[in-house]
């Protein structure tokens, strides 16, 4: 049991559980601003160029309410909003890691002089092109 802890302690303090809270939390905040978002900024102009019909409140009735039963409905208005919000996050979050890998490209180009290039890549370029030049010298001994 002293093992568990000792890992765990290690795992908290390495940072991986705050990254991964600031991470949550940071997520849960960007949600409110995309949700925000869709319901009062796409979709009143939605609801306009509808004819002021609002999408949020579209369903399709399976059981109308009765006395002593409730209302079944499919809400596919609210569906629709789902949907966008989606959208939204996925498009966000794919041109985050498009720029990211962009930024992390150019920083392992070893030939890219703009950004400076860790030592350990810069290595390994060294290493890389040191073995085509030993294969090209053996290639030509062996022909």
């Amino acid at each position: 049991m002293k093992k568990f802890f000792q890992e765990f302690k290690n795992f908290a303090v390495k940072g991986n559980m705050i990254d991964m809270a600031v991470g949550i939390i940071i997520g849960a905040a960007f949600n409110a601003v995309v949700n925000s978002l869709v319901k009062k900024v796409i979709m009143p102009p939605l609801s306009l160029l509808t004819s002021g019909v609002n999408l949020a409140d579209k369903k399709w009735v399976l059981r109308e309410e009765s006395v002593g039963n409730d209302e079944v409905a499919i809400g596919y208005g609210e569906l629709f909003e789902v949907f966008i919000d989606f959208a939204i996050v996925a498009l966000t979050i794919f041109i985050l890691l498009k720029g990211i890998n962009t930024i992390k490209d150019k920083a392992d180009n070893p030939e890219d002089k703009e950004v400076q290039t860790p030592k350990n890549i810069e290595l390994l370029s060294n290493l890389e092109k040191l073995m085509k030049e030993q294969n090209e010298l053996l290639k030509k001994l062996g022909d």
